[in-house]
């Protein structure tokens, strides 16, 4: 896939000056695996996997009340880094964990 970026500069002056480059994305489909063992991270797991809502193909996930814990699915089609920087927010947060596994495609 080909994409156009612009990277935007803020002239001291106050002008707005544009670079464009074209960039070769790949993306890759991955399934995140969370574990939430404190129910006081869910707001801020809600509000990281909203940030990355545009690349999420589908989440489930299943309260497991015999261990206290809910087990989340997340399937993402995205860059290995933007999958990577949403795991990596994730396992910041309290209480969570979590894992990916990516497709050769």
């Amino acid at each position: 896939m080909h994409n156009i970026v612009f990277n935007v500069k803020l002239h001291p002056l106050g002008a707005v000056i544009l670079f464009e480059r074209n960039v070769n994305m790949e993306t890759r489909v991955a399934v995140i695996g969370i574990i939430v063992e404190k129910i006081e991270s869910v707001s801020a797991l809600n509000e990281i996997l909203s940030e990355y809502g545009e690349y999420i193909i589908g989440r489930m996930g299943i309260p497991y009340g015999k261990k206290n814990v809910n087990c989340i699915t997340v399937v993402v089609d995205a860059e290995s880094d933007k999958i990577n920087s949403l795991c990596g927010k994730i396992g910041k947060l309290d209480g969570v964990s979590s894992k990916a596994a990516f497709s050769n495609v």
